[in-house]
Order: structure tokens, then sequence, then C-alpha cells
């Protein structure tokens, strides 16, 4: 890189515009530029539509980039061999606490018990969010997804469902650690929520390296998290010249290890 152009990428990432959603913009060498969107998966009524702002980017982007394209209606989680009944898979705590959340979100333990530990994890906050007034065509993933559709702007996919299907998969003793993250901290990820809703209601983060509620355990973290930032900051590095809008989700944005962070190391900023 000539002196030049690190002087102009260090002014860019000096000067930084304001959004009034969470995002930031990340320059990298070689004339690549990403709106980084921190994209909440499931929204409220009042999240949509996208502010007419975010739309323009989009619009002049050369592509929309997801961690997975959601906007078929297909299940992701089809022919999953059943596993073990659940008394066999979780202590007599863990199951105890498992029956208690079920039955405050009115559903049969009898639908699970045959089921993956990370994917009655998923459920679960799924259902959560739901009973919070979230629903997934408000996501903002979902929405920027139906935009580029209409704009007819490329997709360009982070990971794929099925890619984190198998990563899901893989986790020790099927996931079992996710759910016991997610009965542990149930109350924690409600709170999580509302403030990640209250980021595009009201005023989005100021601080890349903020602290916020812990619903990961530090081994769950390095896989779902930091690893995957890891990831994708790979991927977008290998990008060619362009303007591409970027929606990861928030909490990828923010907090220890953060992609936008490992983004800068890697440009040289």
């Amino acid at each position: 890189m000539s002196l030049f152009s690190r002087l102009k990428t260090s002014f860019r990432a000096l000067w930084q515009p304001t959004y009034p959603w969470p995002a930031l913009d990340v320059h990298l060498s070689g004339d690549r530029h990403l709106h980084l969107v921190g994209s909440i998966h499931m929204g409220t009524h009042g999240m949509s539509p996208l502010p007419a702002r975010l739309i323009s980017k989009l619009q002049q982007a050369d592509a929309l980039i997801v961690e997975a394209d959601v906007s078929g209606n297909e299940s992701p989680f089809s022919a999953l061999p059943p596993r073990p009944p659940l008394a066999q898979r979780l202590t007599p705590e863990q199951l105890s606490a498992l029956q208690k959340i079920l039955s405050e979100l009115t559903l049969s333990i009898e639908a699970f018990d045959d089921q993956p530990a990370w994917k009655i994890a998923l459920v679960l906050q799924a259902t959560q969010a739901q009973r919070l007034g979230l629903r997934p065509d408000y996501g903002i993933d979902y929405q920027l997804l139906q935009a580029a559709h209409v704009a007819q702007v490329p997709v360009i996919e982070l990971e794929g469902t099925q890619n984190q299907i198998d990563l899901l998969s893989q986790l020790p003793d099927d996931g079992r650690a996710l759910l016991e993250d997610t009965l542990m901290h149930w109350h924690t990820n409600a709170r999580l929520l509302q403030i990640m809703i209250g980021w595009w209601m009201n005023k989005p983060p100021q601080a890349q390296e903020m602290t916020l509620p812990s619903t990961f355990s530090e081994p769950l973290y390095e896989v779902l998290m930091h690893q995957r930032n890891q990831a994708w900051c790979e991927r977008l590095h290998a990008l060619p010249q362009g303007r591409y809008v970027v929606a990861a989700g928030a909490l990828h944005l923010y907090g220890e290890g953060n992609l936008p962070s490992l983004l800068a190391q890697k440009n040289g900023q």
C-alpha cells in the first residue's frame, strides 16, 4: 500500500459518519468500502420500514452481504436424526430448569425430547423473542434481503444456513452447553434483546468496546462469536473492489474481539 493510500485509510478511520441505526463504515485497501450494519434477526413493527438512507446505501452497493440468506421458506432443520430422551442427556437440575421455562412458554417437553440440545436452545430463544413482540419478517437482515431482491442487488453469504447448522452440529455434547447457557441466562438474554431493539428504535451505541450482558460461556463465545468474526474478517478482506452493505448480527460489531476491530487490524490500521 502506498504512503498516500495509508494516509487516506487512516484519515477515514479517524473520521466516522454517524447513523441513526447501529452501523459503521470500514474502508479497506484496494478501494473496498464496507457499511457494517448491526442486524437483529427478529424485529418489531417499529423497525419497519428500514431507514430511507440505509435503503439508498443498499441500492448503490455492489452487493449485500449477510450471514445467511433467510429470504426463503425452507426449514433448515429438516432430516435431523432423533436423539435419546432428554432424561438421558440432561442432569435432573437442567431438566427441571428446562421444564420450568417450557411451562412459562406453554410448550410441551415431549415435542423436544428427541431433538438436539442446540436446536432446543434456538427454539427457546426464538420463542422468547416472539413473546417479546419480535417477528422474523421485521428482522433487519430479512428486510435488507427483500430490498436487495427488489433493487436487483446481488447477495453474498458469509456462511450460509447449512454451514451454520454444521457448526452447531459439531458442538461438543450435541450443543448441550448452548442449552445450558440459554437456561442460565434466560432473563439476561431478554434484557439483551431489548437493548438491541433500543439501538434501532432509539439510539445506536457510541462505542465498539462496550460491556454487554454475557449470555455465553467462554468456550461458546470463542466458537460462536470470536472464531466466526475471524472467518468473516478473512472473507471480507478477500472481496474485490467495490461498495458493500454487510448485515452481521449486532453483537458481532461490539464488545471484545468485534468484527470492525479485526478488519482494522488486518488492514494495518
